[in-house]
């Protein structure tokens, strides 16, 4: 799946670094290591990856701080790999510009299914589809320029709110989006705090599209932390 694309991994721990340089190799990746903050920014800036994968708990800084220098100046996509499981920690890092959040320990198929996530993602552009945009992810389809969903070939019907909420998902499927990032988009920077109104529109948009509202398939919660939309490649790695 790679073609020999570049991986740059930072992280501290050289056991974790062999695990995951093994894992990549044997992917077609070409790996480069980094095992410190001021390393791994001057690796992400001369060996140009296709995507990197970040501990937080570096030696000589955080790695928030590293995501956060990063965006100042690439949209390369970031995975966080952290034994930090807490919530806050999460928004942090997702919220400074990560692409994704896996807590160790994790499974390596787990890590590449997310990894293809974020490269098919980086591949395509990331933007505001066009007007006349379809998007599909499993059985949902959205046609923007109909401003109709369908879900396994059925019309649903949703409010304009529950439509940009979906929308928001769908463009950056099996991507966590954190609480604030959904509000400001849909509801405008003056509601980052109102999380109740997530709540509620996401529980009317799953009932509209999950065969069960109350074990949604698609539609998942990261609890404390936001809201994603299965990818469909996320079905290959139970």
């Amino acid at each position: 799946m790679s073609s020999g694309l570049t991986v740059l991994v930072v992280e501290d721990e050289l056991a974790m670094r062999r695990l995951l340089r093994a894992t990549l190799e044997a992917h077609g990746f070409r790996v480069v290591e980094a095992a410190t903050f001021a390393d791994g920014r001057r690796a992400a800036a001369a060996e140009s990856p296709a995507l990197i994968i970040l501990d937080l708990g570096l030696p000589d800084g955080d790695g928030v701080e590293l995501v956060r220098a990063l965006r100042e100046w690439t949209a390369v996509p970031t995975i966080v790999v952290s034994a930090r499981d807490r919530e806050a920690d999460k928004v942090r890092a997702l919220d400074a510009g990560a692409d994704d959040y896996l807590t160790k320990p994790f499974g390596t198929g787990e890590l590449l299914a997310r990894m293809r996530v974020a490269l098919r993602h980086a591949a395509s552009a990331a933007g505001t589809p066009p007007a006349d945009a379809v998007v599909e992810v499993g059985p949902i389809r959205m046609d923007h320029g109909r401003h109709e969903v369908t879900v396994a070939g059925e019309l649903v019907h949703l409010t304009p709110i529950e439509f940009r909420l979906l929308a928001l998902l769908m463009q950056h499927a099996g991507r966590v989006l954190t609480h604030r990032h959904l509000l400001r988009e849909v509801w405008g920077p003056g509601a980052v705090e109102q999380t109740h109104y997530l709540r509620v529109h996401m529980g009317a948009v799953r009932r509209k599209i999950e065969r069960d509202a109350a074990r949604p398939h698609w539609l998942l919660t990261e609890p404390g932390v936001g809201y994603r939309l299965r990818d469909t490649d996320e079905q290959d790695d139970p």
